[in-house]
């Protein structure tokens, strides 16, 4: 009885070895030691399709979503002190932000929250600098300036199939993803940062090449993609692919 008592412990010891720990785990992938990941959706200042764009966040496993639609451009972020979210996902285009407000957003960063920006909120908050610096991009409502250089009032046009090249196959967000058409609206003109890490681009001439990038952080994770006007982009598989993803990897480092 000892002997088999013996061989059966070291058995168990042995498989206890194999079994894979944090270490196995990829860095670049969150972990669900912490629980679900949550995030926050936040609209409000530019019109969407409510239903249909917030299906995308539906039925992920390991992933919730609560909607916050602003009333007062950037409520969300006045008071923070008891913050419940893992990233934020933004789809505003709204304007005003206190000092207050942006203090408390740079906080929340800095803190490991992670950030997604999407579609239109490339133009929120023109009169925060950082913010564009932050996003890594920014549309211009009207002309403006940036490190120098003149940009006039961005552009966009409704209603069109393209197709979006991944420029990087082996980023988290896009990893084994391949080149895909969608019925979207295209943005012209707009600035995006020397330091942004290229995603996704296109050849569509009503459109500037890069339209989707990560943006480094010290703190954090960012990621922006430009895709998202209506329905019929939130339906797109591959966005929603993006969408998801995007999510799962700014959160890495707070899971």
């Amino acid at each position: 009885m000892t002997v088999r008592l013996a061989v059966l412990t070291a058995a168990l010891a042995a498989a206890v070895l194999l079994l894979p720990g944090p270490a196995a785990r990829a860095a670049d992938e969150p972990s669900t030691a912490n629980g679900p990941i949550r995030a926050v959706v936040v609209t409000g200042g530019h019109g969407f399709q409510k239903e249909p764009f917030l299906e995308v966040f539906k039925g992920h496993d390991g992933l919730t979503a609560t909607h916050v639609h602003l009333q007062d451009h950037s409520e969300l972020f006045e008071d923070t002190t008891e913050w419940p979210y893992d990233v934020i996902v933004l789809y505003n285009m709204t304007q005003k932000i206190s000092e207050t407000r942006r203090q408390n957003f740079l906080a929340l960063l800095n803190k490991g929250v992670g950030l997604v920006a999407l579609h239109h909120s490339l133009a929120a908050w023109q009169e925060w600098p950082a913010f564009a610096q932050i996003i890594g991009g920014r549309f211009f409502t009207t002309p403006d300036t940036v490190a120098g250089t003149k940009y006039e009032k961005s552009g966009w046009k409704h209603g069109l199939d393209y197709t979006v090249h991944v420029q990087d196959p082996s980023h988290p967000i896009t990893r084994g993803m391949k080149d895909f058409t969608i019925h979207d609206e295209t943005y012209c003109r707009y600035w995006v940062s020397p330091k942004a890490h290229v995603l996704l681009t296109t050849d569509e001439k009503t459109s500037d090449k890069v339209i989707g990038w990560t943006c480094p952080h010290p703190k954090t994770r960012v990621a922006y993609i430009i895709n998202g006007h209506d329905a019929k982009a939130y339906a797109n598989p591959n966005y929603r692919t993006l969408v998801t993803r995007a999510i799962r990897w700014a959160a890495g480092k707070r899971h």
